[in-house]
């Protein structure tokens, strides 16, 4: 339409009745600022306007102003916006002006729904920022109080007979409190919290809020909006907004925003509550198959070192345990490391059966080879075909002497490291566990005098690779060295030793899981005072 203003011809000033009849409000005006004429468009505009009159108090001040050949002016006449466009002739002027309200509605329009466009990009950044429930739960009621509301409250499902909530006040901070309610006290907001769609504001009663509803000192309210939080499947709350009295009550379009709003910082608090449960699962199971912490039992010495093949892991397919004192009248204990084929979570959770069989079958550890047996058949079973190699190691104090019966399993024989710093493998062999229907094994009788150690390992400390090259095997010959400095050193700084030595050999490179356990006979007496176990009670 402004392009057509621009090239219509010059109107005379006594024109005839086209430019009478035109639609769009026009009026010429001399170059002193007097009318000369305009049509009737224009004359309902201005009422005031009569030819002969000057422009000034007679039509908007924003286009008496404007009057000249300078350029198009805007401006607004009642609830109407115009682009008045001068078309000069002569000592003369028309202005054309042509009505630009509902342009003007679609603009504010687009700039509205691209301000909230990015509001709920934001918020939606924001509300996956953190995986904490609470968190996000503050992010919600802040993001809320800020954009839609005066202040608003955020409650998630009961807990054991409470409702957690963050309330939090426009230019405040969100505040965590746990409500005993009754939430049915404020209409709509039961029903949100089961998931059932929002009642529409205008059918609460603002004066009917119970109290606990408004923040401290908040002052009268206005107008409630009460919407669910939808989360993945089961509701994940509601949310709950105010406005003061002195403000205008939420539209249609606020309330239909808010539930979209509503929407992201449900999903949100979703996620953050499926992550706590399945983390909270994880820490469950993650206890049962972590390699247990070791100490002095029954007068010898136990210690172990576990390392995952990923660093981001805790458990992994290498295990080691000790059980105490297995029969009651030899003090026996049982020591257990094994290496299950494979890697991660599915070599763990096979590790995890692995030790449960074999704490059941701890009434049978006295003979090995039918204990061996009984675990061979119970894995025989297994669905994914994964097989262990493991070493049993009975361990009992005589005197100053711990004398051990060693059986390997497809496993690599113990390293029994003397006082004197000799280095002997254990003569023990064995068919690995899992694989065939009947296994073979034999046993080796290992006495350890004061200071000396029997070290069981997986071979992930043998098979690590690394070095100057980052490709050479770490190798049972520096495996070999490595233990012989160990000789009579406590058992828990043979463990580190090692394990300390195939890291550094390792480097940043990648590995196989590690595990260490050292059988060692004290060199010292006992504290009976302090009870004699546990590390440090006892004599040098």
């Amino acid at each position: 339409m402004a392009d057509r203003a621009r090239t219509a011809r010059a109107t005379p000033v006594d024109g005839g009745r086209e430019w009478a009849a035109a639609p769009i409000a026009a009026l010429v005006a001399d170059g002193s600022g007097v009318i000369r004429s305009l049509n009737e468009a224009a004359r309902l505009l201005f009422p005031a306007a009569e030819p002969g009159r000057p422009l000034a108090g007679t039509v908007a001040d924003w286009l008496a102003a404007a009057h000249g050949p300078d350029g198009v002016a805007r401006g607004e006449v009642g609830a109407q916006s115009f682009a008045a466009h001068p078309i000069p002739h002569g000592d003369a002027v028309t202005w054309w002006l042509v009505d630009e309200t509902d342009a003007r509605s679609a603009r504010e329009a687009l700039a509205r729904e691209q301000e909230r466009t990015a509001f709920l990009s934001d918020a939606s950044a924001a509300l996956l920022g953190s995986l904490n429930l609470e968190r996000c739960m503050e992010v919600a009621a802040r993001l809320a109080a800020e954009h839609l509301a005066d202040a608003a409250l955020v409650l998630a499902p009961t807990h054991g007979g409470t409702f957690p909530a963050v309330t939090c006040v426009r230019g405040g901070e969100p505040t965590r409190s746990r409500l005993e309610i009754d939430p049915d006290e404020l209409p709509g907001l039961g029903e949100a919290l089961q998931g059932f769609p929002p009642v529409p504001s205008r059918w609460l009663d603002p004066d009917a809020a119970p109290r606990w509803v408004l923040p401290a000192g908040f002052g009268p309210v206005g107008s409630i909006v009460v919407t669910p939080l939808p989360g993945h499947g089961v509701p994940a709350g509601a949310l709950v907004l105010l406005r003061r009295g002195d403000r205008e009550s939420f539209t249609d379009q606020e309330e239909l925003f808010a539930r979209l709003f509503a929407a992201r910082a449900g999903a949100a608090m979703s996620a953050a509550r499926v992550f706590a449960l399945q983390a909270s699962i994880t820490d469950t199971l993650m206890r049962e198959l972590l390699p247990p912490t070791l100490e002095q039992l029954g007068g010898v010495e136990f210690a172990g070192r576990y390392r995952p093949a990923r660093d981001g892991e805790r458990i992994g397919g290498d295990f080691y345990d000790v059980h105490s004192a297995i029969t009651a009248d030899s003090g026996e204990s049982l020591a257990v490391l094994g290496d299950v084929c494979g890697k991660g979570l599915d070599a763990a959770v096979l590790t995890g059966k692995i030790r449960t069989t074999l704490r059941a079958l701890l009434p049978m550890a006295g003979d090995h080879h039918r204990l061996l047996d009984l675990l061979n058949r119970t894995l025989g079973h297994n669905e994914d075909a994964r097989f262990v190699t493991l070493v049993l190691a009975s361990a009992r104090r005589e005197g100053a002497t711990v004398r051990l019966r060693v059986t390997s399993a497809g496993h690599p024989p113990p390293l029994i490291v003397r006082a004197d710093g000799r280095v002997e493998e254990a003569d023990t062999r064995g068919s690995l566990i899992g694989v065939l229907p009947e296994i073979e094994s034999v046993s080796a009788d290992v006495t350890l005098n004061p200071g000396e150690t029997c070290l069981l390992y997986t071979d992930g400390i043998v098979e690590a690779r690394g070095g100057p090259l980052g490709d050479a095997m770490f190798g049972e010959e520096r495996l070999h060295q490595a233990v012989a400095e160990c000789a009579s050193m406590p058992a828990d700084a043979v463990v580190e030793r090692v394990q300390m030595l195939a890291s550094q050999w390792i480097g940043r490179g990648t590995h196989d899981d590690m595990a260490v356990l050292a059988i060692t006979a004290p060199r010292g007496q006992h504290l009976a005072a302090v009870g004699g176990h546990g590390r440090g009670r006892y004599t040098a």
